[in-house]
């Protein structure tokens, strides 16, 4: 690229999960070029996740609102433009971003490459084989826009200190503390909840189990765990996103699904324990830098199609419970091994 780019647009506006998953990739590139300035158009709700990366400022998009819609999207890349940006890194890909590429049309825009052609083959199995990671399609992007990333020795923040409304409700002694998460978007990639109790009541009896969670019925189900098994706290719905990562900076490890919550621990550092369903590790969306020992996954005997789909919204009626065929022992032991 003949000029350099000083200030960087960076796009990337949902999913949760996916979100978190450039965290890595930027606080790398703020260490290794921190003469350039990022602005990260996304949803307001995550600007916590980015609260500790320098020269990194967040632009909030409106997509209901102000920003709906073609004449919406031009507004916003007039106040896009207003920021001094000269490269853009559309990590996102989807529709709103390639409107917003005809309105950068003199601007140097890259896009993510999410390799849908392996990911097909991945999932009609075709093949069966690791993909290209999620953060490694991150990484392409800057690279084609002319900053290659060193991934190899990542750094992470240091634990928060957690404020006093926190330590009231975790509590204030020092035993160990593991996170849950047991909810994913598709019930096809959740650990079937009567054995996520069986986990939780052994786990419990040694150390601290905080739940996360997120909607209405999910909170009133990670209630009932709390009301019902001794050393468990449900924090959902009770404390800020910014209060989350402080406390999920402070657990020994993370157990969660394919889901956000697995990319949210482990862009601080965090270990990650996932239990996978429909989906796999190999389609690319693994928590990053974890070992492969910490996926425990479904009997690909038994269920011969994992993975049914990329993102886990389609599966045979009979595999809604594959996760089922990985027993608590094995998660209770891994955990503690993990520990």
């Amino acid at each position: 690229m003949p000029n350099e780019p000083k200030h960087i647009l960076v796009i990337r506006l949902s999913a949760m999960g996916d979100v978190a998953m450039t965290i890595p990739i930027l606080r790398a590139f703020t260490a290794q070029y921190p003469e350039i300035q990022i602005t990260v158009l996304t949803k307001a709700f995550f600007k916590p996740f980015f609260r500790d990366l320098s020269n990194v400022n967040v632009f909030p998009a409106e997509v209901k609102g102000k920003h709906k819609g073609v004449l919406g999207l031009y507004k916003l890349s007039k106040a896009l433009k207003n920021t001094g940006i000269d490269a853009v890194a559309d990590l996102h890909n989807v529709l709103r971003s390639n409107i917003l590429k005809h309105f950068f049309f003199k601007t140097p825009f890259v896009q993510i490459d999410k390799g849908r052609a392996e990911k097909n083959a991945l999932i009609s199995g075709k093949t069966f084989r690791q993909l290209k990671t999620t953060h490694q399609r991150y990484v392409d992007v800057f690279d084609t826009l002319g900053f290659k990333i060193d991934l190899s020795q990542p750094t992470f923040p240091s634990k928060s200190i957690l404020n006093k409304k926190i330590q009231l409700l975790v509590g204030l002694d020092s035993k160990k503390m593991i996170g849950i998460a047991p909810f994913a978007a598709h019930e096809g990639k959740m650990y079937p909840l009567h054995l996520m109790k069986d986990v939780i009541t052994v786990l419990s009896k040694d150390y601290k189990i905080i739940l996360f969670g997120g909607g209405t019925k999910e909170i009133t189900i990670l209630n009932d765990f709390e009301d019902r098994i001794g050393n468990v706290i449900n924090v959902a719905g009770k404390i800020s996103l910014d209060e989350e990562l402080d406390i999920i900076s402070n657990l020994e490890v993370m157990l969660s699904m394919d889901s956000g919550n697995a990319h949210i621990a482990s862009m601080l550092g965090v270990k990650v324990v996932a239990v996978w369903g429909v989906t796999h590790p190999f389609a690319g969306f693994a928590p990053f830098n974890q070992p492969e020992d910490y996926a425990l996954l479904p009997d690909r005997n038994q269920f011969p199609q994992i993975p049914t789909s990329v993102y886990g919204n389609k599966y045979p009626e009979n595999y809604k419970k594959a996760s089922g065929s990985i027993s608590p022992e094995t998660v209770i032991n891994k955990i503690k091994s993990v520990i």
